[in-house]
């Protein structure tokens, strides 16, 4: 379930739920979604990840990959937003955010995955193209700096693509691949008001952030009209705005 053992022994002795994440992050939006949905106390640890206050060798102790969000629970390390949420749903069970059926809860699962699957390779490689092209540039030193700390192969890649540039090609493939969640998700929401069953789950809350940040670097979600009108019924739970908007005006 995601649970690591930090080198960065400092967080060992953390009481209650400590939350290292960033306000433009679509993985921490979806751990605080979950957190203020099930009304829990957190203490913030904010890292700026535009100004890379996240590539340390303090931050790598206690997240070997190096990115938000990481979950501290009374000393226990939990990384991926995915394994984040899942976490907190089983630790804190009252409100579940889980179906009761087992055929809905593997669906769950299926949907929280994929969007896993293709945060990289898609999503990211979607936003940087529309929104951070050609701002993400570094010298030999900060390149070399991140590798000495970074050991995630995908994601030494992601940032050395995302230095020289992605291509036409490279955002048209992210973009096909969103395409084709995106129609199996608007297909389901034609039909029901979520994407699992008919329960609010951890299923709509791992995919609203990329609703949220997608839409902000301009993916058309006029062709997914079911998909847009449960994105909006999501943004007026309190919880979107108390985890989303109140970090992340606009993105």
């Amino acid at each position: 379930m995601g649970i690591v053992t930090p080198t960065n022994k400092e967080v060992l002795g953390f009481k209650g739920l400590h939350l290292y994440h960033s306000g433009v992050s679509n993985c921490a939006m979806r751990v605080r979604m979950t957190l203020e949905e099930k009304k829990l106390a957190w203490t913030s640890h904010h890292l700026d990840i535009t100004k890379k206050e996240h590539v340390t060798a303090e931050y790598f102790g206690i997240n070997p990959n190096g990115v938000v969000p990481t979950l501290v629970h009374d000393g226990v390390v939990i990384i991926e937003s995915d394994d984040i949420i899942d976490y907190i749903d089983q630790t804190f069970p009252e409100s579940p955010l889980r179906p009761e059926s087992s055929e809905d809860l593997d669906e769950m699962y299926w949907w929280m995955k994929s969007a896993g699957a293709i945060h990289v390779k898609a999503v990211k490689t979607y936003i940087y193209y529309h929104k951070m092209q050609g701002k993400m540039k570094q010298s030999d030193q900060q390149r070399q700096a991140y590798e000495k700390l970074q050991t995630n192969k995908e994601l030494v890649e992601f940032h050395n693509a995302s230095s020289k540039g992605f291509s036409v090609a490279d955002a048209k493939e992210a973009e096909q691949t969103l395409d084709h969640f995106f129609e199996k998700a608007n297909t389901r929401l034609t039909h029901q008001d979520w994407l699992v069953g008919e329960q609010f789950t951890l299923a709509d809350i791992t995919w609203v952030p990329l609703h949220f940040t997608l839409s902000g670097v301009g993916y058309n979600f006029a062709h997914f009209p079911a998909v847009q009108a449960w994105a909006n019924k999501l943004h007026a739970r309190e919880s979107f705005a108390k985890a989303i908007l109140q970090w992340c005006p606009i993105f």
